[in-house]
């Protein structure tokens, strides 16, 4: 395993990518920064970070015949990796959102970012990107819902320890992708998700504001939601939205 470390970059996944074209790049291998001045979200988002406060980073993965019907199970693996770690910390109601944020007591911890490279129906390796905020304790007005492990636990914390916990703890979780075991990534995925059994208030376009409660995921990684009627949905990424 290598890490690349950089005192700033536009993206740690930009920077991996250009990586994996021009060289051949160890499995696992990383790259983070101290300032990520175009960090990516889900959907084009943007990743904010205060310079120097919190983890910024991508990792490599590459798999042996990992089909892109089972690409969900990536989101579990990462998540879950990242729930791990943080949950020796951070005991406040730390969940998993759907599809891989992760929450302490409702605000936004941690968010990743998978893009994947895929050839005749199979994933031949993954840039995984995760933003983990650490030591950042004041947060733009427009992000009322973020907050950090400083904040919850009330002290500073080492963030090579962090990265390197994080790593190890990644990579165990994808023997599980490797050996093809989705069942129980899936099980354990459910175990800790936001919301899972509860009802809660919706938006979907096809549906409008609804009462629903979360029955977990499908294989395909939907989400499985119950109707007030008793009758179930599965929903995509973008299809459905917490109010």
């Amino acid at each position: 395993m290598k890490i690349v470390k950089l005192n700033a970059i536009n993206s740690t996944n930009t920077f991996l990518k250009d990586m994996v074209r021009s060289s051949i790049v160890e499995n696992y291998t990383v790259v983070v920064t101290d300032h990520q001045t175009n960090g990516k979200g889900q959907f084009e988002n943007v990743w904010v970070s205060e310079k120097g406060k919190n983890l910024t980073f991508s990792m490599l993965c590459v798999f042996s015949a990992l089909e892109v019907r089972h690409s969900f199970y990536l989101n579990c693996a990462v998540s879950l990796a990242i729930y791990n770690v943080l949950h020796r910390t951070i005991k406040n109601k730390l969940k998993i959102k759907w599809p891989n944020d992760i929450l302490s007591l409702n605000k936004k911890l941690c968010g990743i970012l998978i893009e994947n490279t895929v050839s005749n129906g199979k994933i031949q390796r993954a840039i995984v990107g995760v933003g983990l905020n650490v030591n950042q304790e004041n947060f733009p007005s427009e992000l009322s819902n973020a907050t950090s492990i400083k904040i919850l636990t009330e002290k500073e914390h080492e963030k090579e320890a962090l990265l390197n916990a994080l790593i190890i703890e990644i990579q165990h979780q994808m023997t599980f992708i490797e050996s093809q075991q989705f069942e129980l990534l899936k099980l354990n995925y459910e175990k800790v998700l936001h919301r899972n059994g509860e009802p809660a208030m919706f938006h979907a376009d096809k549906l409008g504001n609804f009462i629903g409660k979360i029955l977990g995921i499908t294989d395909q990684g939907k989400l499985l939601v119950e109707l007030e009627n008793e009758s179930l949905e599965t929903f995509a990424l973008k299809e459905i939205q917490f109010i």
